[in-house]
């Protein structure tokens, strides 16, 4: 990617929609780069009440005077919304950005879009890519056990985070991450990345593009509620990483009886007894944490539970108001309703 030397300074438009792309805006705008156009998702029903609520992004384009904020349903002329598309893109091709910034924007960008900046479109990616290439590459690195992640700036194409990589940055993944202390991680280090690279543009420098490898290729899907339960036949250290994956959503369960639980916290453990026991088995049940048989013969120490209409409790708390004693079984797969 090349520019010549401009006069005026790089006018940005941001598309994004949750937190992760909330702190990227706000570092660009801290670093003083115009921010002429913001695109993000419709208001949604959240809360309790349901009631319509703004997108981060929005909300913080709003309180700092940054727009205009457009919010289309879809960004395509022929698809379900195309008055509402044909909008917001005449709108942006009549502001003409030197370079668009997508960071978890949630909507596809069509050719039309991709071509309008001079510059082209700018893609904060939470993974090393091509290595979970979608939507949820976050939790999924925590989920398959990864030693490291990271950030890729990338340069937009038609496919999914297909684009020529920029720039990327790796970080390590503790063993205590969640998706939340991650996600955390990689947004103030996106932030820091895209405000680097659009100062290079602003000075007239070039960024060199580099086509994804063609090996490596793997692909994020989308987290679905349903994925929640904790399998109890797999292997203890598997599911730790589900555990920290799904925290903070959608949070993994274990059911007893008629009763979901969320495990928030857990630690894959070797068997408290050479006896085999049936996955799904609790072996312990004691201020340490619930010790629940797994496959391949290890255990899952869960520390931090949740009832249904509870808070997130300690085990000792717990306990006090939801007694487990061994020998309780935890629903499996194939197994039908578990016994209290």
């Amino acid at each position: 990617m090349s520019q010549a030397s401009q006069a005026r300074p790089l006018r940005v438009a941001f598309a994004g929609t949750p937190e992760f792309a909330r702190v990227a805006l706000e570092a660009i705008h801290a670093a003083g780069l115009p921010v002429v156009a913001v695109l993000t998702q419709p208001d949604r029903p959240a809360g309790r009440g349901m009631q319509l609520q703004a997108s981060p992004v929005k909300q913080y384009a709003v309180a700092s005077g940054l727009g205009p904020v457009l919010q289309p349903r879809s960004l395509r002329r022929q698809g379900k919304y195309p008055e509402e598309a044909a909008a917001a893109v005449d709108t942006l091709a009549e502001i003409g950005p030197d370079v668009l910034v997508v960071a978890a924007y949630g909507l596809i960008l069509p050719a039309e879009v991709l071509a309008l900046p001079r510059l082209g479109c700018l893609n904060i990616h939470g993974s090393l890519l091509p290595r979970w290439r979608g939507a949820a590459p976050i939790h999924r690195a925590i989920e398959a056990g990864d030693a490291e992640t990271g950030i890729t700036l990338m340069q937009m194409d038609e496919g999914l985070d297909t684009g020529d990589m920029l720039t990327r940055e790796a970080v390590p993944i503790g063993p205590e991450d969640t998706t939340g202390t991650l996600h955390d991680t990689l947004a103030a280090l996106g932030a820091r990345m895209i405000v680097e690279a659009l100062t290079e543009l602003d000075a007239g420098r070039t960024l060199t593009a580099t086509p994804q490898p063609e090996a490596g290729v793997t692909y994020a899907e989308k987290i679905a509620k349903d994925e929640a339960p904790l399998d109890l036949r797999r292997p203890a250290v598997e599911l730790a990483n589900q555990v920290r994956a799904f925290n903070p959503f959608p949070g993994a369960t274990v059911q007893v009886g008629d009763t979901m639980i969320k495990c928030w916290h857990a630690v894959p453990l070797a068997a408290a007894s050479s006896l085999p026991h049936p996955p799904g088995t609790v072996l312990a049940a004691d201020a340490a944490g619930i010790l629940i048989a797994c496959g391949d013969g290890s255990a899952l120490l869960v520390t931090e539970l949740q009832k249904p209409g509870g808070r997130r409790q300690p085990a000792q708390q717990f306990l006090q108001g939801m007694p487990l004693v061994p020998g309780t079984r935890c629903a499996v797969p194939g197994d039908g309703p578990s016994p209290a």
